[in-house]
């Protein structure tokens, strides 16, 4: 117990609420209990501190990212997460519409006036049952003891508080304090947290069944989320929302931001960005998935492809030096090498609509807005600018010309100059 004294008193060094909120911690009673969320805690109180209204030049450190995800967008997901279902975020009114791109877009979230709040929040905590979570400052929502920063009271025993200091002026009669959040007072703190963040992340996808080959070389944001027997590779690198479905493989040197992606696919060597990939479909060596892209199922994308913006059929096949942008593509469709989707005008972007079942020769261009029909097909090197009806064949180049000895005559010709 007399550590716990010792680090509540370097916390109160640290985090001094006082000056905006008048909450001042004056003690914490020696029986005071280090427990896990009670079952009846609906509600949690976030009191947020001086700096969150920080010009766009410093960001306040409840905004800034570990592992790529903030500070505050975490700690929210987390407790909503571990059945908090309301949000009571105490603030300047300056910083609230800083703060709300940053909170889960599902989240039942109140905010209350830093300067006003004992009045405010007795209205919003009155008639209430059950245990209330208070928050203060910035916590990071990993395993280890809060010291205080986090605790739990029953809702009556904050109102007594509140109506007799006006203000979380003293811990209320019955807190527990809540494990499993670690303080920061700066940004130092915060780099510091990070390898123990990283390392708390990657034990929590380790126990639900994910392989790690190198898990010092792998980097997962918080909020991602991995399904059983998926490998991660070294070198990869999975950030903001993104969903992994079971037995895929990410990697090597792999990056995926706020995708979704099915069973049993892999990821080698390329980029994907806001973007839905299917099950059973490869991406890669050295592709890059740009957002608002939507790949099916049995896909296969290969070495040095790009898409933008597109829909790929189940069963379609990309497999090298092609770029697929702003386009509609069905099922089953080959394309063949050096392919090209030209979209843009220099003014404005065009669709290619792509039949199921189409073959695109290699070296062709999709001059947009074009549509190829169902089984078609479209001899290599053409340059496609009207609409390619069902199951026809489309040529759109120049006959060939051959000139018998022509090379050798330059060759002679050339030669006799340079004597």
């Amino acid at each position: 117990m007399q550590s716990m004294k010792n680090f509540l008193g370097k916390l109160q060094e640290k985090v001094d609420f006082s000056k905006r909120f008048g909450i001042i911690q004056i003690k914490i009673e020696v029986d005071a209990k280090e427990g896990d969320y009670p079952m009846d805690q609906k509600i949690a109180v976030l009191f947020m501190p001086d700096n969150i209204a920080c010009t766009e030049e410093k960001t306040p450190l409840m905004l800034q990212p570990i592992l790529f995800c903030p500070v505050l967008t975490w700690m929210c997901a987390e407790l909503c997460g571990r059945g908090i279902e309301r949000l009571f975020i105490v603030s300047d009114v300056s910083a609230q519409e800083r703060m709300k791109p940053y909170l889960p877009k599902d989240a039942d979230v109140t905010f209350v006036d830093g300067a006003k709040h004992a009045e405010e929040l007795l209205k919003l905590l009155e008639g209430e049952t059950g245990s209330i979570l208070i928050v203060n400052g910035v916590v990071l929502p990993v395993g280890v003891f809060s010291g205080g920063a986090v605790y739990s009271a029953p809702a009556d025993a904050c109102c007594d508080v509140l109506r007799e200091h006006g203000a979380f002026a003293a811990f209320p009669k019955g807190c527990e304090i809540s494990k499993g959040f670690l303080p920061v007072g700066d940004a130092e703190e915060l780099r510091a947290a990070q390898p123990m963040c990283r390392q708390k992340i990657m034990e929590k996808h380790l126990a639900n069944g994910v392989i790690v080959m190198d898990t010092n070389s792998v980097y997962i944001d918080p909020r991602v989320k991995i399904g059983a027997g998926t490998t991660l590779l070294p070198g990869t690198i999975l950030r903001g929302e993104t969903v992994i479905g079971e037995h895929c493989t990410i990697g090597p040197n792999a990056m995926v931001r706020d995708c979704t992606v099915g069973d049993f696919t892999e990821i080698n060597a390329s980029q994907t960005n806001e973007s839905a990939i299917g099950s059973h479909t490869t991406v890669g060596p050295f592709a890059y998935v740009r957002p608002n892209s939507t790949i099916g199922d049995h896909v296969k994308v290969g070495d040095f492809v790009e898409i933008k913006n597109s829909v790929i059929g189940n069963g379609t096949k990309i497999s090298h030096l092609t770029y697929v942008g702003d386009s509609d593509c069905g099922e089953r469709v080959n394309f063949g090498c050096g392919t090209v989707t030209t979209n843009y005008d220099g003014f404005k972007k065009y669709r290619c609509t792509i039949g199921d079942d189409s073959f695109i020769g290699c070296n062709t261009n999709l001059v947009a807005p074009v549509k190829v029909g169902e089984g078609s097909y479209i001899a290599a090197g053409s340059t496609i600018t009207d609409d390619v009806p069902a199951d026809a064949l489309a040529l759109a180049r120049t006959k060939q010309t051959v000139k018998e000895g022509w090379a050798a005559r330059r060759r002679a010709l050339l030669g006799k100059k340079e004597k």
